[in-house]
């Protein structure tokens, strides 16, 4: 699947360094291959050695950035069947790393292929296919499907002929989810512009884009995903949603489908959920030591209410899950109410919403409390029914555990007297809140030290007590396809629910007020929790101050050091991706 269609215009943006090395560091001292990791420190990559070509040892493979021109000369079934990698094209010759460089017949071929002389670099067999894997894509196997898709009206309204499983519409969709699985995307968005459709790819929270269509191929395109979703294919006024389930090798994945009616056409988001992958255990969550004991503690207690807050795609299910998970599904009762069920656990009755069988959360919540429960999660309190009857469960010797939507832990409990719950009924039901956020984790095999902002700088004293003017940041590498990011971990709030907070939720206090006693208390402050992953060498500051700190605050911080945000050099950026175009 290599990507040389005529058709796709790859727009090079600033990434001129994409054809350079990037692994430029030397071991002289021996044959073992490094990366830079946690805090900057030089470690030992395993099965990988020096890159010291011309001596025979073999190149660290995923410090190398993709060439375009390289990857061109050489199509992904050649690559495979010779075990070999493009790497750059410089003055006539193909850099060619290689499992066996002396295989004459494979030069041979590769030469013929490519038009150009082979230069051959010794790199492991490993290497070479996770190269791969992640650098060709399916791209031009879409380009040439799009070609082909019928885009006249008649089309779309012939889904049994033109939309049927093998279309080149359905075998484009297919394709479109399966690049997104391998490019570890949580969503992919469809969006008609004015003259093509933009599709991207939301990693580690962050949007791609990865390709454009031509806007007359956006019909089809919506039409077969709403026939997989089982949604009204006629209607493309009205706001829809839907789900289907489909197969990405031996991974099973299920997909939200939401679509809605733009001033250009239908767009539609698709929420990628793989089964296959496992629950994350709370320990693995991003939780200090201190925190998960706590914690830990809170989630064992008889009855009560458990709160957990933030915004969408906070990971708020995910903490909810790996609860759950962790308590006794044997000797205690745990019943669910969702919306929707994410993944399916043995021992735990899941219950999915259902507002035409008017199956609410409210309700739900309702017929849970007659099936003689020890644990009830509900998905969310989302009104002030739901928000009543839960602080009732509490007192009735439940565990109730939810989420809702606010900013930090204090807000939450803002948040239900908002609903109307009465403030000794929170005290006498809550037992602990947990505010939480999702950074983005620093890719290990590329980062590098680079000089802070000042106000970077600034918070990071502020929170850890130490001074420091450099920090890891993002580059870029093979390994995280160029964004410098790899994966995400939590930054959370914990507050639990002491005698003096207490006393001040009773008597009317501040949200302020509150939050000073919390933080009095013992409580860690998102912001102190976000710079503790910066002083592991997990995310960087910006990262932080982008995901945890109000606009309030920055500005604030921003002010008193003379409106400059960035002396210390430019904004961290995501390093820029090679867009496919379709259009023509």
């Amino acid at each position: 699947m290599s990507p040389n269609n005529d058709n796709m215009k790859k727009d090079q943006g600033p990434r001129e360094h994409r054809e350079t090395w990037l692994g430029e560091e030397q071991n002289p001292g021996g044959d073992a291959g490094f990366s830079i990791a946690g805090g900057g420190a030089a470690v030992p990559t395993p099965g990988i050695k020096a890159e010291d070509t011309r001596n025979g040892k073999r190149i660290n493979l995923l410090l190398h950035m993709v060439s375009p021109e390289a990857l061109q000369k050489i199509p992904e079934v050649l690559a495979r069947k010779w075990v070999a990698f493009p790497l750059k094209v410089t003055d006539g010759y193909l850099q060619v790393a290689m499992a066996d460089p002396s295989n004459i017949e494979a030069l041979e071929a590769l030469s013929a292929r490519s038009e150009l002389r082979i230069d051959p670099l010794p790199a492991s067999v490993g290497d070479i296919m996770e190269a791969t894997d992640v650098s060709y894509t399916g791209y031009d196997q879409i380009a040439g499907e799009v070609v082909q898709i019928d885009t006249g009206r008649a089309a779309v309204r012939k889904p049994a002929v033109e939309l049927y499983e093998g279309a080149p519409v359905a075998r484009a969709l297919n394709m479109l989810i399966e690049e997104g699985i391998k490019s570890r995307a949580s969503d992919i968005c469809i969006e008609p512009e004015a003259s093509n459709v933009h599709i991207r790819y939301r990693i580690d929270g962050s949007l791609h884009e990865v390709m454009r269509m031509p806007l007359e191929v956006n019909a089809a395109l919506i039409s077969r995903i709403k026939i997989l979703a089982n949604m009204n294919i006629a209607d493309s006024r009205r706001p829809q949603d839907g789900q289907f389930s489909t197969t990405v090798g031996s991974r099973e994945i299920d997909v939200r489908v939401a679509t809605a009616d733009t001033v250009r056409g239908e767009m539609a988001v698709l929420r990628l959920l793989d089964k296959s992958v496992a629950v994350f255990p709370l320990g693995k969550l991003g939780f200090s030591p201190e925190a998960l004991e706590e914690y830990e503690a809170i989630v064992q207690a008889p009855w009560g209410m458990v709160l957990v807050s933030g915004p969408t795609g906070s990971g708020k299910t995910t903490t909810l899950y790996g609860t759950v998970n962790s308590l006794d599904r044997v000797g205690r009762h745990i019943v669910t109410i969702e919306d929707p069920v994410e993944y399916r656990f043995e021992g735990i009755n899941q219950i999915q919403v259902n507002p035409k069988a008017d199956v609410t959360f409210a309700n739900g919540l309702r017929s849970i409390l007659r099936l003689s429960p020890d644990v009830i999660l509900v998905g969310e309190i989302r009104d002030a029914a739901t928000a009543s009857i839960a602080t009732q469960s509490a007192l009735t010797g439940h565990l109730v555990l939810s989420s809702t939507h606010a900013n930090d832990a204090v807000g939450t409990i803002f948040r239900l007297l908002d609903f109307g719950v009465e403030p000794f009924m929170v005290c006498a039901s809550l037992i602990g809140v947990i505010s939480q956020r999702l950074l983005r984790r620093l890719c290990p095999y590329c980062s590098r030290l680079a000089k802070a902002t000042v106000v970077e700088q600034m918070v990071y004293e502020r929170e850890t007590g130490e001074k420091k003017h450099e920090f890891l940041k993002s580059a870029g590498c093979k390994r995280c396809a160029g964004t410098g990011h790899l994966g995400r971990i939590g930054v959370f709030e914990l507050l639990t629910m002491t005698d003096k907070v207490k006393q001040l939720v009773m008597s009317g206090a501040s949200p302020a007020a509150v939050r000073g006693q919390a933080l009095a208390d013992g409580m860690v402050s998102l912001a102190r929790a976000g710079m503790l992953h910066v002083k592991a060498g997990a995310t960087t500051p910006r990262e932080v101050l982008r995901n945890v700190s109000s606009p309030e605050e920055v500005h604030r911080w921003i002010s008193s050091h003379g409106g400059k945000m960035a002396d210390a050099g430019p904004a961290e950026q995501p390093q820029s991706t090679l867009v496919p175009d379709l259009t023509g």
